[in-house]
């Protein structure tokens, strides 16, 4: 048997191979015109042992062969110049590392991680293109980072002798940062904490970062929704600036502002809202006209009365640009003064509102409307449970009337349907929390009658003032739009891509049915007749979620092209402006036009559109998150416990499972099918074992067993019970 021999200290290089490697690029780059020689390199690199100079050698090969630098003759070497840069935003995938796609190319570039030169995922940033090989596609290097996405980060504190790190949550961050301990801010050991990154250079490994605020200990439930909001940098308190400015705000309404305003408070009038809601930003009122018709009332708080534009309060508004719902709060667009108090439409109090008033005949036609600033006096504040039964029932306070108005609702809903708008009914996920925010169980909101009728007059009163201002700017001998056309804020939705309906066709073929699509046009009427096949079909929801997927999101924006799920032409957001910027916007925009005035600056307001398109998309992801995280909290106490599931979805790294009796999601990951090797067919939407041609699709019933719960990562993994 032979011993091993004792290592000399020779043999272990004095520099690690990435350091080395940065240090000759570093020399290549700064002298690009300059050719070296092995020896020279290891001189300017300061390679003095054995070990060192052989992995010198080893590095040019790998160089070489990556296209970074090139043999100008023999034995010495110059760096391999790329003078066009591109620009995109980096991005992470799970699996293969970073990558760019470039605006000037639209083609997919490789970064490797040592080639990101402190680029993070989403940061905006200069690339160049290094000599395309054979064997692979495009691959870059980040020069530049051009815009960081995100200015803070949240994790747990881990607190060393020494430094501290913070440990992210974030799935595409590849890195912890870095935390002297004194820049930790009294944040201690397991805190959530947010930081900042202060400092990074390329010879750094990791970030390094200071932290700006601590959340609280790990595991607590207010920390916890907290780091949520934080997690999508959605504001999770008001600055004192900000409560004291809006405390400030008169609530007296003068006789002169009376006096301008068309008055209400005379006819019957009333809110329906959530049982919880605290603020109430909408009323309906009615009345019958001595014509036999009648004359319906939309009343919206009149919020740009009081939030006035270049204030504190406005700019707070502005930044957040949406209340944020998780699962157990409200994190209101404004301070609760205005939001709960003078803004919120109580009843038996006099309440300024911005309204739209209609005149209906028996069968919902409108026959006259009207625009303006108003004042009502709630008589009633209804919920929706109790506003149901005086539908079902035809008995209650205000019965007359809210038959009338549910009758109307209904009639504008089947007309809307019958022009293309989109039938989905989305099921919401709640949660019964004790007092410390822990869940007890689950149950579910669905849609019902008294839901549609204050939807339905809702989109009627957002419909009708697009159409006022953008029917308004155009030509009374074409239907193109002229070129006085005034500024406003429309809420667009896109038609679906032609390749996503026949995914959708494709995908719907496993369980039978046949689904083809003509036009355009005839896509909402085509999927509502297919939706109602589904009806009590246990692939009902999973066809429906795969069916919303294919649609494009709605937005915000200045160029009108109407709202496509709907099926109107015209379509803005003006019901609520206590919890949406965008209506705030409209009221002001819709009051200047009301006025004569001329049409506002487009710029600034497709960068208000814009950024409100933004928040609301992280808003909405905060939402999940926080339901996720709950959803993950109350399957705890079940680790092992068998139940009923239905696969929701298919990846190339397991299938998503949905508990029948929670709608609660997990995973099944692949590594847990030991039966045989799986792979994703992506055309067939099934997993299929390599040898045993065992399928699994989307729909398909299984069973499963709670293998483990991660709160921290919000995930949920499951065994597939054979």
């Amino acid at each position: 048997m032979k011993r091993n021999k004792k290592k000399n200290k020779e043999d272990f290089p004095k520099f690690s191979k990435k350091d080395l490697k940065i240090a000759l690029l570093d020399i290549f780059k700064q002298n690009p015109q300059q050719n070296f020689s092995y020896r020279e390199l290891c001189r300017l690199t300061a390679a003095k042992d054995n070990a060192s100079k052989n992995l010198i050698f080893k590095l040019l090969d790998d160089l070489l062969n990556q296209h970074r630098i090139q043999e100008t003759t023999s034995g010495r070497y110059s760096f391999l110049m790329y003078t066009k840069t591109l620009t995109g935003k980096l991005e992470w995938k799970m699996k293969s590392g970073a990558f760019v796609i470039p605006k000037e190319i639209g083609e997919e570039v490789f970064i490797s991680t040592e080639n990101l030169n402190c680029a993070l995922p989403g940061d905006e940033v200069e690339i160049i293109l290094f000599a395309k090989r054979k064997s692979r596609g495009l691959e870059g290097e980040v020069t530049q980072v051009l815009k960081r996405a995100r200015k803070t980060f949240v994790g747990t504190i881990t607190v060393g002798e020494n430094f501290a790190f913070l440990i992210t949550e974030r799935r595409n961050m590849p890195y912890d940062i870095f935390i002297s301990l004194s820049n930790l801010n009294n944040a201690k050991n397991g805190d959530k904490a947010v930081v900042k990154i202060i400092e990074w250079s390329a010879e750094q490994k990791n970030p390094v970062g200071a932290v700006v605020d601590v959340l609280g200990k790990e595991g607590e439930h207010n920390t916890e929704m907290h780091a949520i909001l934080a997690e999508f940098e959605l504001p999770y308190k008001f600055p004192q600036k900000v409560v004291d400015s809006a405390e400030k705000i008169s609530e007296e309404i003068t006789k002169d502002e009376i006096s301008q305003r068309r008055d209400f408070r005379n006819i019957t009038t009333f809110t329906i809202d959530p049982e919880d809601a605290k603020d109430f930003d909408d009323a309906l009122s009615i009345q019958k006209l001595k014509n036999g018709n009648f004359e319906i009332g939309i009343h919206i708080a009149d919020v740009s009365f009081y939030v006035k534009p270049k204030t504190l309060v406005d700019a707070e508004a502005a930044e957040r640009g949406t209340s944020v719902y998780l699962v157990d709060r409200v994190v209101p667009m404004l301070p609760e003064r205005l939001s709960n108090h003078l803004c919120s439409l109580r009843p038996n109090e006099d309440k300024l509102t911005f309204s739209v008033v209609v005149e209906m005949n028996e069968k919902a036609e409108i026959l006259n409307q009207w625009f303006g600033r108003t004042i009502i006096r709630s008589c009633r504040r209804f919920n929706y449970d109790e506003v149901l039964k005086i539908i079902e029932t035809g008995n209650g306070d205000l019965s007359q009337e809210i038959s009338i108005l549910d009758r109307f609702a209904q009639l504008l809903r089947d007309e809307r349907y019958k022009k293309g708008a989109i039938s989905f009914e989305r099921i919401e996920t709640k949660f019964h929390l004790d007092e410390k925010g822990k869940p007890l169980g689950v149950y579910f909101k669905t849609a019902t009658r008294s839901t549609q009728l204050i939807e339905e007059f809702m989109l009627l009163a957002n419909r009708k003032v697009a159409e006022f201002v953008g029917i308004s700017c155009r030509q009374d001998s074409t239907d193109k739009l002229s070129k006085n056309e005034k500024t406003f804020v429309y809420r667009i939705h896109d038609a679906p891509k032609i390749e996503k309906l026949i995914d959708l066709s494709n995908f719907v073929k496993h369980w039978g049915y046949s689904l083809k699509f003509s036009n355009n046009k005839d896509v909402g009427k085509t999927l509502n007749q297919f939706l109602k096949q589904t009806e009590g079909k246990k692939e009902k929801d999973i066809i429906e979620n795969f069916a919303v997927r294919t649609m494009a999101k709605a937005v915000y924006a200045t160029d009108n092209i109407g709202h496509y799920g709907l099926g109107f032409e015209f379509y803005t957001h003006f019901t609520s402006p206590i919890r949406r910027y965008p209506d705030l916007m409209v009221h002001r925009l819709l009051d200047h036009y009301l006025q004569g005035g001329k049409s506002a600056n487009k710029e600034q307001y497709e960068g208000d559109c814009k950024h409100s398109s933004d928040t609301e998309q992280r808003a909405a992801s905060a939402e999940r998150a926080s339901i996720k995280y709950k959803q993950v909290e109350f399957m705890q106490n079940k680790l092992g416990q068998i139940f009923d599931g239905m696969i929701s979805g298919l990846t190339e790294w397991g299938m998503y499972v949905e508990l029948v009796e929670t709608k609660i999601e997990g995973m099944v990951a692949l590594r847990e099918l030991d039966d045989d090797f799986y792979i994703f067919d992506e055309k067939m939407y099934c997993l299929i074992g390599e040898h045993s041609k065992r399928k699994f699709f989307m729909g398909d019933k299984v069973k499963v067993q709670i293998l483990r719960t991660d709160l921290s990562k919000k995930q949920l993994d499951f065994s597939l019970i054979k």
